[in-house]
């Protein structure tokens, strides 16, 4: 039923839910979202960095390390990968690899920029514990 919308629903013009390309594996629903903020700053950085988006994307993964065990990354990247997987969010492509999506399953990427702070926010609902600087967690 998704007419019914509850209180603490977060608004749902502002995130966009994932949309598994063809050629990718078929992720389940809510497999991945991204906000227009982040979206919008995903797509400036990479006419910055000359990545085409027809062909390139942005990379989010995981990796062991930090202060809590695993840390996120994120770059760009010129093509997807064998086994990635790929959303595509308004014109811009996010490849995740597999390992990685077993952490970021469920997570949304969003983009902050205040007077004290300025960057990606990983909204993950898989990480159980993080330390003060906000790049590593444990799961």
């Amino acid at each position: 039923m998704s007419n019914i919308v509850t209180i603490g629903d977060p608004p749902r013009q502002e995130v966009l839910a994932a949309q598994p390309r063809a050629a990718a594996p078929q992720a389940p629903a809510g497999g991945l979202q991204v906000t227009e903020r982040a979206i919008k700053r995903i797509r400036a950085a990479m006419a910055k960095e000359g990545i085409s988006p027809e062909e390139g994307g942005l990379r989010l993964g995981v990796m062991g390390g930090g202060c809590s065990g695993l840390s996120y990354s994120i770059k760009f990247d010129t093509q997807p990968r064998e086994r990635d997987r790929i959303y595509e969010f308004d014109g811009v492509r996010v490849f995740v690899d597999p390992k990685s999506f077993l952490y970021l399953h469920g997570m949304t990427l969003d983009y902050e920029e205040t007077l004290m702070r300025q960057g990606f926010n990983f909204i993950n609902p898989n990480s159980t514990r993080s330390c003060g600087c906000g790049s590593s967690f444990s799961s």
